[in-house]
């Protein structure tokens, strides 16, 4: 999976590399806030990103905040990463907008752990937003009538729920969206236009 670290600190940055590259992930860097909110915005940007609460440019948590006020479909996950260990501090970090949180220094284990927890929502999210988008190409090319239809034997007038009889071609338009061509087909042709 594609992960982006957005760490200040050059050697926390490089342990951090290290660390999600032998885990088998591809990884993106940035130094400072700002880069990471270009390469956050950039088409195949990584759908999972490890930020560092305080950096230069923007922070962690504004980066958090732009994320969720833009984003509807395929959000980031976002692992918080400081120093900050309170209580209030946790919870200031998931309130911004953070998926989980990490302190300085982390534990290998616990971060792999929590890397492993945000590739499995990652890919969750995805497997969701494909089930969504092929029930929404069902729908939009398949409308199906159900159920009996009541139809006249003589001019194959359809009753509908109102009791009205409606031409059949006008009811299958009103309830499938299909629309109807008109021709005649050979028989018709031959019956009623004997002369052409």
């Amino acid at each position: 999976m594609k992960i982006l670290i957005a760490e200040d600190d050059k050697t926390s940055r490089l342990m951090l590399e290290a660390a999600l590259r032998s885990w088998g992930h591809d990884v993106m860097s940035a130094s400072n806030g700002d880069e990471a909110w270009t390469l956050l915005q950039a088409q195949g940007r990584p759908p999972l990103a490890i930020l560092d609460w305080m950096m230069p440019g923007m922070d962690g948590i504004q980066i958090c905040g732009k994320l969720r006020g833009t984003e509807a479909k395929n959000p980031v996950y976002v692992i918080l990463l400081t120093a900050l260990d309170r209580k209030e501090d946790i919870v200031a970090g998931l309130s911004g907008g953070a998926d989980d949180y990490v302190t300085k220094p982390f534990d290998t284990a616990e971060l792999r752990a929590r890397v492993q927890v945000g590739q499995r929502i990652v890919e969750l999210r995805e497997a969701l937003e494909s089930q969504v988008r092929e029930l929404e190409t069902a729908l939009a090319h398949i409308k199906t009538l159900q159920g009996i239809l009541p139809i006249c034997m003589h001019c194959r007038k359809i009753r509908d729920d109102q009791e009205s009889w409606l031409k059949l071609e006008r009811y299958v338009e009103k309830h499938a969206g299909v629309q109807f061509s008109h021709g005649l087909c050979a028989e018709c042709l031959e019956k009623y236009y004997p002369e052409i």
